[in-house]
């Protein structure tokens, strides 16, 4: 009877820890001063009205790799650098959009603060990111 109990206790206990840490995981910010954050039905309008929208996917290699949106270039945030963020965005007053898998994500968030850093001026956020894209069922490319 012992150890019956000694595994409730312990699956108990495991589903208690998964809980807290579910709870206990980072949240983006609302909004990051300097950047406009936008919607999924925002990201589709800058995308078709502007032609010089770069869209910078800041999650890793291997999920970009399972689906993107179309036209986006992958830039992991902790690869990211302000050379290899000048070989996609010369001009600093070129719109960028950066996104990575939602609002529990911070690798967009993480991005978008380095480019502002680095004086950057035209920059979208997508908060919402890859979860509310699919969510929302819109168009997605794979490799």
């Amino acid at each position: 009877m012992l150890l019956k109990t000694q595994k409730i206790v312990v699956v108990l206990l495991i589903l208690f820890s998964a809980q807290l840490w579910a709870e206990t995981k980072p949240v983006a910010p609302e909004n990051i001063p300097g950047a406009i954050t936008v919607s999924a039905e925002e990201v589709i309008e800058l995308i078709l009205i502007n032609s010089d929208l770069i869209v910078v996917d800041s999650r890793k290699k291997t999920e970009y790799a399972k689906g993107h949106i179309e036209g986006s270039v992958n830039l992991l945030n902790t690869d990211m650098n302000q050379q290899s963020l000048e070989v996609i965005a010369q001009d600093k007053t070129k719109p960028i959009l950066f996104y990575c898998n939602g609002v529990r994500c911070l690798r967009s968030s993480d991005a978008v603060a380095k480019a502002l850093d680095w004086g950057y001026k035209n920059i979208f956020w997508f908060r919402g990111g890859w979860n509310e894209w699919m969510e929302k069922r819109l168009p997605v490319i794979s490799d």
